[in-house]
């Protein structure tokens, strides 16, 4: 009886290994497919960016993980991807870090004027502790954050006059996005801010409704607003990172060899849109002159000063931590 029980219990407890290694199997073998969202054309840096980053997870990981990316829009604005993400209708996103102060004001911090005087000041904030410290925030609101890429400097276009010096903005009405501190800036500036959602613009700027607007150059271009727009000035006012996020819940359920590929391709990828980023904006300048726009250097000094209340008075919102992080790495 006894060697009966052993050996009844040895060959249970084969057949118990046997079963968790075809259980382990059978979860390591499983097959993911992703929906990755953006705003963007085909031509803009984020898509080139998200493609090379579909191909690198598709390849590493032998084809278990796919993504399927929707760009220009076509599953919603910025806002809707927000929500979206969030909530599980769409794994990942590559948006304007600005969209996010629907989740929390102090994500608008970066767009604080003339905070960064080089990229690498930026590239050097969002890689080190301040991103550090936007991602933790993010994290509770359903969001976790795989890299930082970016959006760029904005600069000014408008029908009427260059831009030389603040006073040459007085009285232009400019589109903007409905951003407080934005919206405070150009007030600042003189400028009649006119919020406006971003597919009506090409048709305001056309019909005379505002006469400029602000935006990085990869986008004046791809919208084609030197079809509507005269004068060009690099005002360099406010750099814009861009998240390239993903829904909390699906990173978490992801295991976690997978995980080291996708964050390993999403910094390759963040690197890649950067230098596309840095790329275009060197080229476009000339393009956009032989497009028939007048493109004039400001000397931005004058601006910075006028725009330093924003500062103080948005000081509380972002939190003496945060401020402070801005202020180590703008040096």
């Amino acid at each position: 009886m006894k060697r009966f029980l052993g050996k009844h219990v040895w060959v249970t407890s084969l057949l118990a290994f046997f079963f968790l290694l075809v259980l382990d199997h059978g979860a390591s073998a499983q097959q993911y497919k992703w929906k990755l969202g953006h705003v963007a054309p085909p031509v803009h840096p984020w898509h080139l960016a998200s493609v090379e980053f579909a191909k690198g997870v598709d390849k590493d990981t032998n084809g278990r993980l796919t993504i399927e990316i929707h760009h220009s829009g076509s599953v919603g604005s910025e806002k809707d991807m927000i929500e979206q993400a969030r909530f599980g209708a769409l794994d990942m996103c590559l948006m304007s870090t600005g969209s996010l102060r629907l989740l929390d004001p102090r994500l608008e911090i970066e767009e604080l004027p003339y905070a960064w005087p080089t990229r690498q000041h930026a590239f050097r904030a969002f890689d080190g502790e301040l991103g550090d410290k936007l991602k933790s925030i993010l994290e509770p609101k359903g969001i976790y954050i795989l890299a930082w890429m970016e959006n760029g400097y904005r600069h000014m276009t408008n029908r009427v006059r260059p831009i030389y010096k603040p006073e040459d903005l007085k009285g232009l009405k400019i589109r903007t996005a409905e951003l407080s501190m934005r919206l405070d800036t150009f007030r600042l500036l003189g400028v009649q801010p006119t919020p406006m959602s971003f597919p009506e613009l090409f048709m305001a700027l056309q019909q005379g409704t505002v006469d400029g607007q602000e935006n990085p150059l990869v986008v004046i271009y791809s919208s084609k607003f030197y079809e509507v727009q005269k004068y060009l000035s690099l005002t360099g006012h406010i750099w814009c990172s861009a998240d390239f996020m993903i829904n909390k819940g699906v990173w978490d359920k992801l295991p976690k060899d997978l995980q080291n590929v996708v964050r390993q391709n999403a910094i390759k990828a963040a690197q890649y849109e950067r230098q596309l980023s840095q790329k275009a904006d060197s080229e476009l300048i000339d393009e956009l002159k032989k497009k028939g726009m007048q493109v004039n250097e400001v000397d931005t000094s004058p601006f910075k000063l006028a725009t330093q209340p924003i500062y103080q008075k948005y000081r509380d919102t972002y939190g003496k931590d945060l401020m402070e992080l801005v202020e180590k790495y703008s040096k």
